[in-house]
């Protein structure tokens, strides 16, 4: 992989995570427990706790993402970064341009 290519996906990187941090933020407000003295009605209810479901896994994928770019950055300079962990072959540029997180390429995917 060339430099300039290199220095791309980690500018890729470093944007993706700003965003990542501003919406974790807004995930665990949303994931906040439901106080029980709210006086809403039983639908309502039931309603807020399915979204609190639905916020809690897009949480937990949001931090998983968090995790695997936090792991691209650091291995960014590497001279591992960007070769597939199962076949040892090159991740294509356009797929880590995608997900820079990738650590395999389509074929092993």
């Amino acid at each position: 992989m060339k430099k300039e290519e290199r220095k791309i996906i980690k500018t890729k990187i470093i944007r993706q995570l700003k965003r990542l941090e501003s919406e974790i933020e807004e995930l665990k407000e949303l994931c906040k427990p439901i106080a029980p003295e709210n006086a809403i009605g039983r639908v309502s209810r039931m309603d807020a706790i399915n979204n609190k479901s639905v916020n809690e896994a897009s949480l937990r994928m949001a931090l998983k993402k968090q995790y695997q770019l936090n792991k691209s950055l650091k291995n960014i300079d590497s001279s591992s970064f960007g070769i597939c962990t199962r076949c040892k072959k090159e991740i294509p540029i356009g797929r880590l341009m995608v997900m820079p997180e990738s650590e395999t390429c389509v074929s092993c995917n």
